[in-house]
């Protein structure tokens, strides 16, 4: 994900949600039922504070024991260990490492890094990020078998090559590209135990697979001419699944692979916005590609930045960006419905960025009985948060507001080229880094984590600075995901009250920096974090209690929260899936190993190891990143 350190500018000098909800923050109640904490808003409202004063959700029916709450396992203490550790009747096995072939004819992981790019385009991608599962059956057989598609945000050129990243040639390019993207896998219980195997659907969309446009940036647009027929999808973060069965993948921070090696060439405003330097983001590419130069072949960086559609059963298919969703640094694609249309939900992972709606013109079902697609036919809007607990969904629509012709904005696909420049121009709300969403099953009340903020404007919220992170929360109005007003609060401030008296955790549930974010049916919120490695552990940045990365789940009735699992030393914790009966969870590990400061240690090409060896701990191999199947020794429900 986003580093926490690449932090933009206020360009546009709208509002920021850090002043917003400055004076909230003084007037939050604290739910002791656990360890949340939430504003006075409309969950909880204490009378008479703000205006936002719906009654709490009710409790979901059936669920906990005896009223205690939906948490029923014993919580994993912090740990700096280079292991994963889960709570006591877990088990914890890896799945589909970086590199594992994805037939039982294909190329072998070779753990000197001296697989070809052809190789790697035959093999699970690195860096695995978010990701859905895709059952194959009904009933029980569905949570067996299924199709478990997932992305790949970037890789590490240290480790990807036998000797680094010193020097990038035209193959090693290739090779990155082919451990980007997506994988298709089918896995399945085979004698009791998850493995993947051979399908026809196992598949991978890499850097360099063929893609096209859909929506009202379409492939003829003149803006995506480039020296190439469009190809590939990089950095994808965050993913969304829709309810036709198809895989979103959400490009994020794209712009770094794109350089120039014309001394003299200078971005755009539109570009700047974007954060695209004639310097790249230290990958280097354009030195060896002529695809990556922004001198040589300046249209090619238009082509990124989408929410890119997937069909995970149909092998054969073009994957297509769906350009109506606008074009931004998605951290993900959150997809729910409301009366029958389709909503999505989208973070904009940079400090001082936006949140998105995009909501479905007409149903669904409607739609694609006409052979339509959803996601081509709707409207984008952008948040913005008052300071009484009201917020309104602001629309990127040609000819409303000051998105006119008169103000340069030529069309509606000007308006989603430039979106960023757009929801500045309506007066959208600056976030801390926001990043994923998710839908409560039952009441659709939704949850942003919004992961640290660097104090860029000197009111970053909730706090100057924002180190740990927040998570906020909002009801549409009346329930309905496609309304254009809501009501919000703060759900959860993370932090360590060691270090910071606002922070009402418990000593043993500290964390920082909420990333990664999703319900299961039984509503548990679970909450991945993304520490960024230059901080974690260290008790100069207030860090030395939370440990490793983590994940943690809570409840959101009961404001408990508690720390389920612990990664290994350098990692993410990032991508969530559950398979249909909850007895099955699919979690991912990523960048294991990355340069760490605790430690004070970076991988080398002599020493891959130097900061984590997980999960093979082969002296002549090095960290990978891989997915982590997660079940109860006793066969019941993840989390109860």
């Amino acid at each position: 994900m986003a580093d926490p350190d690449d932090i933009s500018s206020n360009p546009s000098g709208n509002s920021t949600f850090q002043e917003i909800v400055e004076a909230r923050l003084s007037r939050r109640s604290v739910i002791r039922g656990g360890t949340v904490v939430a504003a006075a808003g409309f969950i909880g409202a204490t009378a008479g504070v703000g205006s936002a004063a719906a009654a709490p959700a009710p409790a979901p029916k059936g669920r906990g024991k005896g009223g205690r709450g939906l948490l029923g396992f014993q919580a994993v203490p912090p740990s700096t260990d280079d292991k994963i550790k889960v709570p006591a009747g877990y088990t914890a096995e890896v799945l589909i490492p970086w590199g594992t072939p994805l037939s039982s004819r294909g190329p072998a992981w070779k753990k000197d890094a001296s697989n070809t790019a052809a190789d790697q385009a035959l093999q699970v991608g690195s860096h695995h990020d978010g990701m859905s599962f895709f059952p194959l059956g009904a009933g029980p057989l569905g949570s067996r078998q299924g199709l478990l598609v997932l992305n790949h945000e970037y890789v590490d050129q240290v480790l990807l090559f036998p000797d680094g990243d010193a020097q990038i040639t035209k193959a090693k390019v290739d090779k990155a590209l082919a451990a980007h993207g997506v994988t298709v896998a089918k896995v399945a219980q085979v004698k009791g135990r998850w493995q993947l195997v051979d399908s026809k659907y196992n598949r991978r969309v890499t850097g360099s697979t063929p893609v096209t446009f859909s929506g009202p940036v379409g492939p003829a647009h003149p803006a995506l001419k480039a020296n190439t027929k469009p190809m590939g999808t990089l950095n994808n973060c965050s993913n969304g699944q829709t309810p036709w069965g198809t895989y979103l993948a959400c490009e994020e921070n794209w712009n770094s692979y794109f350089g120039a090696t014309d001394s003299s060439w200078k971005p755009t405003a539109e570009q700047a916005r974007y954060g695209v330097s004639g310097a790249g983001g230290g990958y280097k590419w354009h030195q060896a590609d002529p695809r990556f130069d922004l001198a040589a072949n300046p249209n090619e960086i238009n082509r990124f930045g989408w929410v890119v559609e997937i069909d995970p059963f149909s092998p054969g298919s073009t994957p297509v960006k769906r350009t109506a969703l606008g074009r931004i640094k998605h951290e993900g694609a959150t997809v729910t419905e409301s009366r029958g249309r389709v909503v999505v939900y989208t973070g904009d992972d940079q400090d001082g960025e936006y949140v998105y709606k995009f909501v479905g013109s007409a149903p669904w079902k409607a739609l694609r009985a006409l052979r339509k697609n959803p996601l081509d036919h709707g409207t984008l809007y952008v948040a913005k948060f008052n300071d009484n607990g009201s917020g309104q969904w602001l629309p990127l629509k040609h000819g409303t507001g000051p998105l006119t012709k008169a103000n340069g904005w030529a069309d509606q696909a000007d308006v989603l080229l430039r979106t960023r420049q757009a929801a500045d121009a309506v007066g959208a709300t600056k976030l801390d880094r926001p990043e994923w969403v998710a839908v409560h099953p039952d009441n659709k009340d939704v949850y942003l984590t919004l992961t640290n903020g660097s104090g860029w404007d000197n009111k970053v919220n909730p706090r100057k600075p924002n180190p740990y992170g927040h998570i906020v929360r909002w009801r549409e109005r009346r329930g309905d995901n496609t309304a254009t007003s809501f009501e919000w609060d703060i759900f959860l401030l993370a932090g360590d009250p060691a270090y910071d008296p606002q922070v009402t955790l418990a000593p043993e549930d500290v964390f920082g920096s909420p990333d990664g974010i999703g319900f299961d049916r039984d509503g548990r919120l679970w909450i991945q974090t993304d520490v960024s490695n230059s901080t974690q552990n260290r008790p100069d940045r207030g860090h030395d209690n939370i440990g490793n990365n983590q994940m943690l789940a809570a409840d959101p009735r009961t404001g408990e929260i508690r720390r389920f699992l612990v990664g290994p030393r350098g990692c993410e914790i990032t991508g969530f899936a559950v398979a249909p009966d909850q007895r099955t969870m699919f979690v991912n590990v990523q960048h294991p190993g990355e340069a760490t400061t605790f430690w004070q240690a970076a991988p080398t090409p002599q020493n891959p190891n130097a900061v984590s060896s997980w999960p093979d701990h082969d002296p002549a191999g090095r960290p990978r990143s891989a997915t982590v199947v997660i079940r109860r020794k006793d066969g019941g429900v993840i989390g109860a």
